[in-house]
């Protein structure tokens, strides 16, 4: 949703570099959401096996997928257009942490935090692809997030968002039900057969 946030603040300041500006601070506040569901991943990993970690992400992303669908139509009210960057970095964490963005990758974490990922002992056989995996999903979220932006408020604007309403709440609970869905049948299909 960062990019609408930053689309928004283009469209009101009547200026491209708006957006631009945004952009950077709405990753970092992703980034930084990611990056506890990672330290999760890797300190709850320490204490249960991999496939028990496997079911309990599967089983959180179900159940906060449940969660998401019965509120979808409930969105906060109390963010301004008047911010800073810290605002969004602040807004952009708390906005990825609410819709479960880092949950929504969960899996992938206990998949690279499994031994054999990475070198130099447990710790950095976690840690660095754990992090590696942060970086690389932030990387491909702003390219992202940057390019629709800049479609929207350069090719389509403010009209396209007024006459063809999205909502994203009620596709981004979706996304989470499949993508759990996903990881539990993979965490029951790693059990293997008689299991």
């Amino acid at each position: 949703m960062g990019w609408l946030f930053a689309l928004a603040l283009g469209l009101e300041q009547r200026r491209e570099r708006a957006i631009w500006i945004a952009l950077g601070p709405i990753a970092l506040g992703h980034a930084a959401s990611l990056a506890l569901v990672a330290a999760g991943v890797f300190l709850v990993g320490a204490l249960l096996s991999p496939q028990l970690l496997e079911f309990a992400a599967a089983g959180l992303l179900v159940g906060f997928g449940v969660y998401k669908l019965h509120t979808y139509y409930r969105h906060p009210r109390w963010v301004g257009m008047r911010v800073s960057a810290w605002d969004l970095v602040l807004w952009s964490f708390l906005m990825a942490t609410a819709h479960g963005a880092g949950l929504m990758i969960a899996p992938a974490f206990v998949m690279v935090s499994e031994p054999g990922h990475g070198h130099g002992g447990p710790l950095a056989a976690s840690a660095t692809p754990l992090a590696l995996a942060v970086g690389v999903h932030t990387t491909v979220m702003l390219a992202v997030m940057a390019a629709v932006a800049w479609i929207v408020y350069r090719k389509l604007g403010l009209a396209v968002l007024r006459r063809h309403w999205v909502n994203f709440d009620l596709i981004w609970a979706v996304a989470l039900l499949v993508v759990g869905g996903l990881a539990l049948a993979r965490a029951f299909w790693r059990l293997g057969p008689g299991a």
